[in-house]
């Protein structure tokens, strides 16, 4: 049986209409599926000198690359396609092009938006490197090669802030009786996350590797405070008590220790 034109034509339209309409779904689901994947790994993403809390990152950024540009040792990269990166965005990876502390930090005051905060890098009006926080040194003790024994300080010289964002530890090595471990710890305070200590590590995958702080620190959380530093006791000016009642709380500590004590005979 023959179709005559018209109904050729309409079939020929419903066909391209379904596969228009599969190949915008695909597309949709692709680009839903890159979003999901880029925003997931986000928090993984250590960012330039200066810049703000990720969040706020993410809306101020403009994605116009000046900081990646200004940077002389083409340590950032601006995320593009594929990168698993919100697009656009400027980071670095440690590994390969490490952060080498610039003393006028150039690709911070480019920042149009403010994304990059030029007063978070500032000490008495001067631009100041060693107050940036672009993440935190982290150290694997089960394959840094120091903690088996073997002699190596490859990330402590690396630190620009020598003596201070790494230390060595001495430590007796009781498993040959004469001789010590040399091992690297790592101070928060002081750490700015440049990476040039994980550029340095000498094996195959780095022992010390950079997280962003909020990812590499744990929280005490504010039940806890350092009874021995003024600045933290300060949090407990506006803070109030809550006392709760249970039924050993209505025995007095030695009444209850002692029935304690008592069960065990």
């Amino acid at each position: 049986m023959k179709m005559n034109s018209k109904t050729e034509n309409d079939r020929r339209k419903f066909i391209l209409r379904m596969a228009r309409g599969a190949g915008i779904t695909a597309l949709g689901g692709f680009i839903w599926s890159a979003y999901v994947d880029e925003v997931t790994a986000s928090q993984l993403i250590l960012r330039p000198p200066g810049a703000i809390l990720e969040d706020d990152f993410l809306r101020t950024c403009i994605k116009c690359g000046l900081c990646v540009e200004a940077c002389p040792y083409d340590t950032l990269l601006l995320a593009k396609p594929g990168d698993n990166k919100p697009l656009g965005t400027p980071y670095f990876i440690p590994r390969d092009i490490p952060c080498y502390m610039c003393p006028d930090i150039p690709c911070v005051p480019v920042c149009p938006s403010g994304a990059l905060n030029e007063s978070s890098v500032t000490t008495d009006g001067k631009l100041d490197i060693n107050i940036a926080e672009m993440g935190l040194a982290v150290i694997d003790r089960e394959t840094c090669i120091a903690f088996w024994g073997i002699q190596c300080d490859a990330c402590y010289r690396a630190c620009p802030i020598l003596g201070e964002a790494i230390t060595v530890e001495y430590s007796k090595n009781e498993r040959t009786g004469k001789h010590a471990y040399l091992t690297p710890l790592v101070h928060a305070d002081a750490c700015t996350g440049c990476g040039l200590c994980e550029k340095a590590c000498v094996t195959e995958k780095a022992s010390i590797f950079v997280l962003p702080k909020e990812v590499a620190m744990g929280k005490a959380g504010s039940y806890y405070i350092k009874g021995w530093d003024k600045n933290d006791e300060k949090r407990l000016e506006d803070a109030s008590s809550i006392k709760s009642t249970t039924e050993i709380s209505k025995e007095k500590a030695i009444d209850s220790l002692n029935s304690d004590m008592e069960d065990l005979y």
